[in-house]
């Protein structure tokens, strides 16, 4: 294995391969750990989300005690938030570069065809509007971040 991918980057590669073999049926795969302790480490796990568009048709979720994250690609989004299992803030992150134009439906403070990006606006410390969805519309990746109760 290439020592330019992280072991969790390894793990998803030898996962498909197992499904692929198995011919196993699954809706995503869910990842404990990987968002606590050194930042590199959580970066690192951020990016291999960004590598398992490439190794898995499946979305790919991380959670870590109280935290959820998930790399939504370009498109529009529909997430369910009335689970009870949710915290009370949320946040969307453009990680890898800026995306353009985000609009949002669902939130507090949602975006209207708004720019996200590092130095300008980042959406972080963000709620719900008790309406039990929120749509996220984006033409670029765009990490979405959500407290959750285990």
């Amino acid at each position: 294995m290439d020592q330019d991918f992280t072991d969790f980057t390894k793990c998803l590669q030898i996962l498909q391969k197992k499904i692929e073999e198995k011919g196993l049926q699954i809706d995503l795969i869910v990842t404990l750990g990987g968002l606590g302790g050194r930042f590199d480490q959580t970066m690192a796990s951020v990016e291999t989300l960004f590598h398992a568009t490439n190794i898995t048709p499946f979305p790919v979720i991380v959670i870590q005690e109280s935290s959820l994250i998930y790399l939504l690609q370009p498109g529009k989004h529909k997430l369910q938030v009335n689970t009870g299992l949710e915290g009370s803030w949320c946040g969307l992150i453009p990680i890898g570069s800026s995306c353009d134009s985000v609009t949002t439906t669902g939130l507090r403070w949602n975006l209207a065809n708004q720019v996200l990006k590092f130095g300008t606006l980042v959406s972080t410390s963000n709620t719900y509007d008790n309406s039990g969805t929120v749509t996220i519309k984006t033409d670029k990746p765009l990490l979405w971040t959500m407290a959750i109760k285990l």
